[in-house]
């Protein structure tokens, strides 16, 4: 009986464990979640995609250069008006090579070459994109949870100056407006704790779909509201516009039509193949009889409506655009730079005046606790201050959070991608 009692409390132990564990919930850092979403984040591999089609695409102009070989197995009857059926039996294979056209082909692959940089680069764009609104929300999820935190010691707060009233009020040295106001106090505290925990499942669900996940898990983020790379020195905007993705893949784009362009004018010039072909044919099968060729082909379109000049008209306006598209937002780009490091920059600013308030807040709230437990200010100078202390906490954490979210954006108009350096 005593082995059953003991096998028994094991399986229980075990099954409260494992609920126990399925419960707990996920810890990541910062480089957890980059790492995640390098791996599932779907605009990523949409765009890893679109690279690949780029590279394809070039494959495909590249093979026009190569020789093309085909083979050919028939079976033919025919009848003519003399009522003769004739019976052909053939098999062969045939090689064309291109010689010469105009260099057409060599452009279109220099073309697809800049295409295929040009994606690479909108890779790289999509990629500063998602770590900016990866970090917005691992920040806004550390911040919940911070401020449930924050909301829990209010609470306390507000639950021990709320007896503190109740005392004072029964002893008869407080009035019932002051009790009122300290159970509202607490009702308050309550409510922003119930609010606070609602918040933190909307910002795990947003950070979970930021990491690319099918699925919602608990998750809590570990680390700190503080910028990774608090630099204050003013940088050479114009120098960092250079290495700007978004504009390398404006500038690829570009090239590429230059390309393009000669490629349509290419289109003028004759086209020279080289043609061979080797194989049998009879009039029964397998067929008996040999027969080979070998020659040149030349050719160049007389008339086609126009067509061609209308192909090197678009191709030139393709260019035309890709030039005033890349000179606009170049200094776009120089504009957000500037304006992204000032943001940043105040932001910290602002985190360090409301760290100063917070102090200065809390000491008063410590200070006018004594002293009113001790009659000596009144309950309305009383609950202005520790107001004040409940202000001050809660903007200090959204000062941190707005300046933390400030750098990641500082560093996605720079371009910095989930692999920029921590």
């Amino acid at each position: 009986m005593r082995r059953y009692i003991v096998v028994l409390s094991l399986v229980v132990s075990c099954l409260c464990l494992s609920l126990t564990g399925a419960g707990a919930q996920e810890e990541l850092t910062w480089q957890d979640c980059l790492n995640e979403a390098r791996q599932n984040h779907p605009d990523l591999i949409s765009a890893k995609e679109v690279v690949n089609q780029s590279k394809a695409d070039k494959g495909i102009a590249i093979s026009t250069m190569l020789p093309q070989v085909s083979t050919e197995v028939s079976q033919r009857t025919s009848k003519s008006s003399l009522n003769n059926t004739t019976n052909t039996s053939s098999y062969g294979i045939t090689a064309q090579q291109l010689l010469f056209d105009g260099l057409k082909t060599p452009y279109d692959i220099a073309a697809a070459a800049k295409n295929v940089k040009s994606s690479q680069y909108n890779y790289d764009v999509t990629s500063a994109d998602i770590r900016l609104r990866l970090r917005t929300a691992f920040a806004e999820l550390l911040k919940t949870q911070e401020l449930l935190t924050i909301t829990e010691d209010i609470l306390t707060r507000r639950k021990q100056n709320a007896e503190l009233v109740g005392l004072l009020y029964e002893g008869g040295r407080e009035h019932r407006g002051s009790l009122l106001t300290a159970q509202a106090n607490l009702a308050q505290a309550e409510s922003d704790v119930t609010q606070a925990r609602r918040t933190i499942d909307v910002a795990q669900r947003q950070l979970s779909k930021e990491l690319g996940r099918a699925e919602l898990r608990p998750i809590r983020v570990t680390g700190n509201l503080e910028s990774i790379d608090p630099k204050r020195e003013r940088p050479r905007f114009e120098a960092l516009a250079t290495s700007n993705p978004f504009l390398e893949a404006l500038a690829a784009k570009k090239e590429a039509a230059r390309f393009s362009l000669k490629s349509a004018k290419a289109e003028f010039f004759p086209q020279i193949y080289a043609n061979a072909s080797a194989g049998r044919t009879d009039s029964g099968w397998p067929p008996n009889h040999d027969e080979w060729s070998l020659g040149v082909t030349l050719t160049l379109p007389i008339f086609e409506g126009g067509r061609r000049w209308a192909d090197v008209s678009k191709a030139r306006a393709v260019l035309n655009q890709a030039q005033a598209d890349e000179r606009s937002n170049r200094d776009g780009v120089i504009l957000t730079l500037e304006q992204a490091w000032t943001a940043w920059q105040n932001a910290m600013d602002t985190v360090e005046v409301l760290k100063k308030f917070l102090q200065a807040t809390e000491e008063r709230a410590k200070i006018t606790r004594a002293q009113y437990a001790n009659g000596l200010i009144s309950f309305d100078n009383w609950t202005i201050i520790e107001d004040n202390l409940v202000q001050a906490q809660k903007a200090f954490l959204d000062a941190e959070a707005a300046a933390v979210i400030a750098e990641a954006q500082w560093i996605q108009a720079q371009g910095g991608t989930l692999e920029y350096a921590e």
